[in-house]
């Protein structure tokens, strides 16, 4: 018995060591653990499909990595929540990042955000205003007195909006009315005749254009180049939407396009965004079919004129591929 007492005993001792072990390790696994959150936009834009095809490449070449993908208002929210930690990677139209990094009140942001850094230049969103053909807008100026939808707000889309509607002389206060909707929504009131115009600054071929321009006809409403000069914004750049990129669309239309950038913040590890720059160049094509809007993210481009620094682990990658000296 007293055998049978001592070898239990023991094997007690072992197993609550065993278990110690354990959890004396745990908080160490723990801390190794890799979370990286992707901060997008809505889901009928072109941020929340290129977000989801990123955090699968990702998750190929950070395995460990516990990757989850956020639908968001877009560019000020998302360089909010990076600012406080809340997110790892997000998406931001060049003039919010720049606000931001001055920390523009008006634009959503109390103080200047110096954590962002930034991982890559993308493709360009275009301001598309979109009208009912019903409704008789041919023009920019023909907007006033209508009912228009100009984004979430202080999202990218509503500090675009009111740029452009100032530089071409116009305020809300000018509109019958305004909503602050996000594309699919502004996209439903337009069909329903409860809008007039939506204006939404997208990459070309956005899914709730194409959808709005095959259930009404539509107008693409020029801005144009004088209306950009007046912004005064070097982010804003005149350029135009190629014929037929939408239904009913016959001709090239002058506007605006202003680059988006992939934004990380100072706190995530060199390696880890390292991994995510390499791997997204590497995987363009997976972002192609994800969106075509990525057809226009050019790697040789992706560094240059970029409004905040750019993080240590997307340099080290542009310095190993000669694209920085």
């Amino acid at each position: 018995m007293a055998l049978k007492s001592f070898t239990a005993t023991r094997r007690s001792l072992v197993l609550g060591m065993g278990g110690a072990a354990c959890l004396l390790s745990a908080p160490l696994a723990y801390a190794q653990q890799v979370f990286i959150n992707v901060l997008t936009g809505g889901q009928s834009g072109i941020y929340y499909p290129l977000g989801v095809a990123l955090s699968q490449i990702y998750g190929k070449v950070l395995p460990n990595a516990k990757i989850s993908v956020q639908a968001t208002k877009a560019s000020a929210e998302n360089l909010n929540l990076l600012q406080q930690g809340r997110g790892e990677v997000a998406f931001a139209l060049a003039d919010s990042v720049s606000d931001a990094w001055k920390g523009d009140e008006e634009a959503g942001f109390k103080a200047p955000l110096k954590k962002i850094r930034a991982i890559a230049g993308l493709y360009s969103n275009y301001i598309q205003i979109i009208a009912n053909a019903e409704s008789g807008i041919k023009s920019i100026a023909d907007l006033k007195g209508k009912r228009i939808s100009v984004g979430a707000p202080k999202s990218g889309t509503e500090l675009n909006a009111r740029a452009i509607l100032k530089a071409a002389g116009l305020s809300y206060k000018d509109f019958s009315k305004v909503e602050y909707l996000g594309f699919g929504e502004s996209v439903e009131l337009m069909k329903n005749r409860q809008l007039d115009v939506t204006l939404q600054s997208v990459g070309l071929g956005a899914a709730s254009i194409r959808d709005l321009a095959v259930s009404i006809d539509i107008v693409v409403v020029a801005v144009p180049a004088d209306v950009v000069a007046k912004v005064g914004d070097p982010a804003y750049e005149a350029a135009s939407i190629p014929a037929n990129t939408y239904n009913g669309q016959k001709v090239a239309i002058p506007t605006v396009a202003i680059k988006n950038i992939l934004v990380t913040h100072e706190g995530v590890a060199t390696d880890t965004v390292y991994a995510m720059t390499k791997s997204m160049f590497d995987n363009l094509d997976a972002m192609v079919a994800a969106h075509t809007a990525a057809k226009a993210i050019v790697k040789k481009d992706a560094a240059m004129g970029l409004p905040i620094p750019l993080h240590p682990g997307a340099e080290k990658y542009y310095r190993e591929a000669g694209l920085l000296k």
